[in-house]
């Protein structure tokens, strides 16, 4: 419990908003599906699942920048607070939902309302906590939202086992009302004050053009393919390249969520700095290469063969995958001004959807279309992307500190403006005074 539960305060509140949620939404992912076809009589694949998600996310990818703005702006508990309510309420509303317009619509509200939520989170955890401490509570809070989807999944399985109609809806409410609790959650935490009070409005879009920090999300949302290999990508490889059984999917499901449950709190505390992430990234690539390369290997052996290389390769794809959040964690945050968390943390989440987006096209033309060729040439990609990562940093914390240095001139002469004003209009009416 050590691992899943941080100190109290602050910390273990946010924990509890996140295993409030996370419960839901485990249930949510592994009945969804079914849900919509099955139930509302969504065609499957392009036209109802496929197209219906891929435009939501990317909708919500969009718009994850302006709502973590709004967040810098208006303070991120009540922000985030009110995209938790948004979050429900989208939910609550595939319950009704009978056609593809107004599932898309449905969709494209609950996609946008998690994606702001996430940017509103991160800035409220970012005034709340120290620096220092952090990467260690998102570690926290990483193991924390596999244990609440484990148990989502155990809820959605029962669901599914029943088959019936109004097991899937109780589905959605529970997922519905989950957001409600993380909304009552995160009002318990202490109200923190807008950062973006003094950044003018002329900024729009600042952070797309602050060009160091968008190719770390870049580099990152390469790594971020690591996603859709657990969820398709592997699934697809087994099934249709190997001779391994099938039910292995799920144990390597298993192995991965208690792996990042039992260990992610211990992967994250040597990342401490800029230079920590870069090297704790480096090594995931190198990791990350390895499990590539021991996954290609699993094809034409025989089926309990197979089965020890796919094990072997998803416990290396696992330590990999805790290295790479515990590093890009600290850059997303090091690396983002202090005053616009939201708006960059808006940002950097833009790369999960991306990643989930377009990884399951990536994946698919690799590993089942190339075979052996097409897991190296994906863990060749990711090992480039982990060692640009370090060039990447350096260049944005240059970046960064350049851009401080300014901020903090500008301030100064405005500050410095204000004061000559004020002498100014002190002396004005002690001169009408004079003339009296």
């Amino acid at each position: 419990m050590g691992h899943l539960v941080p100190p109290a305060g602050p910390q273990r509140v946010l924990a509890l908003a996140q295993l409030s949620n996370s419960v839901g939404d485990g249930a949510y992912y592994v009945t969804s599906a079914l849900y919509f076809t099955h139930v509302v009589g969504l065609a499957a694949g392009r036209v109802g699942l496929g197209l219906g998600l891929t435009v939501a996310w990317a909708i919500g990818s969009l718009v994850g920048v302006p709502l973590g703005r709004l967040a810098d702006r208006r303070g991120p508990r009540g922000t985030a607070v009110l995209l938790a309510l948004a979050t429900g309420v989208a939910v609550a509303s595939f319950l009704v939902v009978r056609g593809f317009v107004p599932f898309v619509l449905a969709a494209c509200a609950y996609a946008s309302a998690q994606s702001g939520l996430a940017a509103a989170r991160q800035a409220l955890l970012a005034g709340l906590i120290p620096p220092g401490e952090r990467t260690g509570l998102l570690a926290h809070l990483q193991s924390t939202l596999n244990a609440g989807l484990a148990v989502g999944a155990g809820l959605g399985g029962l669901a599914l086992h029943a088959g019936s109609r109004a097991a899937y809806l109780g589905v959605f409410a529970v997922d519905a009302v989950s957001f409600l609790l993380c909304a009552a959650m995160l009002l318990r935490l202490p109200s923190v004050a807008p950062t973006a009070t003094g950044v003018r409005r002329g900024h729009g879009l600042g952070v797309l053009r602050d060009r160091p920090y968008a190719l770390v999300t870049l580099l990152n949302t390469v790594l971020l393919l690591r996603m859709p290999l657990l969820s398709l990508g592997i699934p697809l490889w087994i099934t249709e390249r190997t001779d391994a059984p099938a039910w292995l999917v799920s144990a390597l499901f298993v192995l991965n969520t208690g792996a990042v449950m039992l260990f992610q709190v211990r992967m994250a505390r040597g990342v401490t700095g800029l230079t920590t992430a870069a090297r704790a990234i480096r090594v995931s690539g190198v990791v990350m290469l390895a499990s590539c390369a021991v996954f290609a290997l699993s094809s034409g052996l025989s089926s309990w063969a197979a089965a020890g290389i796919l094990v072997l390769g998803a416990v290396l794809q696992v330590v990999a995958e805790m290295k790479q959040s515990a590093g890009s964690w600290q850059l997303a945050f090091d690396l983002a001004p202090a005053n616009r968390t939201g708006e960059y943390q808006g940002f950097f989440g833009t790369g999960v959807t991306v990643a989930r987006t377009l990884g399951p096209l990536v994946l698919t033309a690799l590993l089942v279309d190339w075979g052996t060729p097409g897991w190296l040439l994906l863990g060749g990609l990711m090992l480039a992307a982990s060692y640009g990562m370090g060039p990447a940093t350096k260049w944005a914390a240059t970046r960064g500190a350049v851009t401080a240095r300014d901020e903090q001139d500008q301030q100064s002469h405005q500050d410095l403006g204000a004061i000559r004003t004020g002498r100014a209009g002190r002396a004005g009416p002690r001169s009408g005074n004079l003339c009296r």
